[in-house]
C-alpha cells in the first residue's frame, strides 16, 4: 500500500507541476500588469481607445482605472463599437457610457481620425484593443490613425500590448499604395505576425505615418509570451469571430467577403464555412438569418450550397502556418458564372492590397505559383518586422 500510495502521489506531484508551467507560459496582456503601467498614467488626463475586449481580468479597463484614481476624460471606440455588438461596416454614433458618463467618440465611419477638438485637454491617449494578426482588421487601422493624431498634436501614446492568436505565421502578398484603405494602410501582407504593440513600433520605426511624423510612443509589454504561444481569446474580438477557429479561419475566408459568397455571416458559424446558392457541389448548405452583429447578412435567408470547415481541427488549422488558399480557389472553379464571382466593387483588391491575386485566380494559377510569387516582398518585410520585435 505505501508503495502504490507514493507512486500516486509523485504522479499527482507531476500533473500539478505541470500544469503550473503550462499557466506560467500563457501570455499574460499588458492590462493585467498594472504595475508597470499606473505610475505612467497618474496625475494625466487620459483618453482611452479602447472596446469590449479591453480587459483587466474579468473587469473593464475603464473601471479599473478609475478606481485607481486615473482621470479618465474620454473613450474611443474603433469598429464595433466601445461594447462590440455593432455590425461590420455599421455606423456607430458617439454617445455617453451609462455607467461612467464618460463621453465615447467613434472613430469608424466618417471619423477615423481624433481631431484636435477630440484631444482638447488630453495628455495622453491609452490604446488597449483586443487585435487578431490580420491587416484587413480594422482595429489595426484605427492604431495607424490614433498615433497620427498623437504624433500631430504633441500627445504621447500607450499601447497595452495583446498577444495574436495568429502570430505565429506571416503570409500574404503585401499591400500597394495604391490600394490602401481602412482595411489596409501600411505596407505588411495579409498576416503580418506581431503583436499590436510591435506593429506600433513599427509604424513609429518607419515612419508609416502621414508625413513621417513619430508619435511619443510606450510600450507596455506582454509577460510570457512567445510568437508560436498559443492564446485562446477570453471574449469574441468582434461579433462575427466567436471562436479559436473562426479567427484562425478568417484570414483565409475573408477574401470571400470580396466575391459573390459568403463566408458565414448571419449562421451560428460565421468564418467556419462558406458558400453561395450557385455553388455546383451540394452536399453541404446553409441559409443566412439576421443576427446580432450580421442583421442584413449576404443571401439573407437563401440556401447556400458550400463547404462546412467548422470541423476542422484547430491545431491542424494552426500548422498550416500560411494562407489557405484552397478555399477561394474551389468556391472559383465551383461557380458557374465565372465573371460575377468578384463583386463590381473590386473590394477584393482592397482586401489583398493588390489585384494581382483576383487576377491570378482568374487565369487559373495553381496556389503554389500564386504563393511563390509572394516571397520576395514577403521576405523584404520580414527584414523590417525583425527590427521592432519584443519577443522570440
Amino acid at each position: 500500500m505505501r508503495r502504490e500510495t507514493g507512486g500516486w502521489f509523485k504522479y499527482f506531484l507531476v500533473i500539478v507541476l505541470f500544469s503550473t508551467l503550462l499557466l506560467a507560459a500563457k501570455g499574460i496582456p499588458a492590462a493585467d500588469r498594472p504595475n508597470l503601467y499606473l505610475s505612467l498614467l497618474k496625475g494625466k488626463r487620459v483618453a482611452l481607445v479602447v472596446n469590449h475586449s479591453s480587459l483587466v481580468k474579468r473587469g473593464h479597463l475603464v473601471d479599473f482605472l478609475l478606481k485607481n484614481d486615473v482621470k479618465v476624460r474620454k473613450i474611443f471606440a474603433p469598429e464595433h463599437g466601445f461594447r462590440g455588438k455593432a455590425d461590420a461596416g455599421a455606423h456607430v454614433k458617439s454617445s455617453r457610457d451609462t455607467r461612467t458618463n464618460l463621453p465615447i467618440v467613434s472613430l469608424y465611419g466618417k471619423h477615423k481620425k481624433p481631431t484636435i477638438q477630440d484631444l482638447a485637454g488630453i495628455d495622453l491617449i491609452v490604446f488597449d484593443i483586443q487585435d487578431v494578426g490580420v491587416r484587413f482588421y480594422t482595429y489595426l487601422s484605427t492604431l495607424h490613425y490614433v498615433m497620427e493624431a498623437g504624433a500631430e498634436q504633441h500627445i504621447p501614446v500607450v499601447v497595452f500590448d495583446r498577444p495574436n492568436p495568429n502570430g505565429h505565421y506571416i503570409d500574404g502578398p503585401v499591400l500597394k499604395k495604391k490600394y490602401r484603405s481602412f482595411v489596409g494602410l501600411d505596407p505588411v501582407p495579409i498576416v503580418y505576425g506581431m503583436t499590436i504593440g510591435e506593429y506600433a513600433r513599427m509604424l513609429n520605426g518607419e515612419r508609416w505615418l502621414k508625413g513621417g511624423v513619430q508619435t511619443k510612443l510606450t510600450v507596455v509589454p506582454l509577460a510570457n509570451y512567445t510568437h508560436q504561444s498559443f492564446y485562446s481569446l477570453p471574449v469574441k474580438p468582434s461579433p462575427n469571430l466567436p471562436t479559436d477557429r473562426s479567427i484562425a479561419l478568417y484570414p483565409s475566408l475573408a477574401f470571400f467577403e470580396g466575391t459573390v459568397f459568403s463566408a458565414g455571416r448571419g449562421t451560428k458559424k460565421p468564418f467556419e464555412l462558406y458558400g453561395a446558392p450557385k455553388y455546383r457541389i451540394q452536399k453541404f448548405s446553409f441559409v443566412p438569418r439576421s443576427r446580432a452583429g450580421a442583421k442584413y447578412p449576404k443571401f439573407k435567408g437563401k440556401r447556400c450550397w458550400g463547404v462546412d470547415l467548422s470541423g476542422r481541427s484547430l491545431n491542424a488549422i494552426r500548422r498550416e502556418k500560411e494562407l489557405n488558399l484552397s478555399y477561394l480557389l474551389d468556391a472559383y472553379h465551383n461557380y458557374p458564372d465565372k465573371r460575377k464571382f468578384f463583386l463590381k466593387n473590386r473590394f477584393i483588391d482592397k482586401l489583398a492590397g493588390t489585384s494581382t491575386l483576383r487576377k491570378q485566380v482568374a487565369s487559373g494559377m495553381s496556389e503554389s505559383a500564386i504563393r511563390k510569387s509572394w516571397q520576395k516582398e514577403l521576405n523584404q518585410f520580414k527584414k523590417i518586422r525583425k527590427k521592432y520585435l519584443l519577443y522570440p
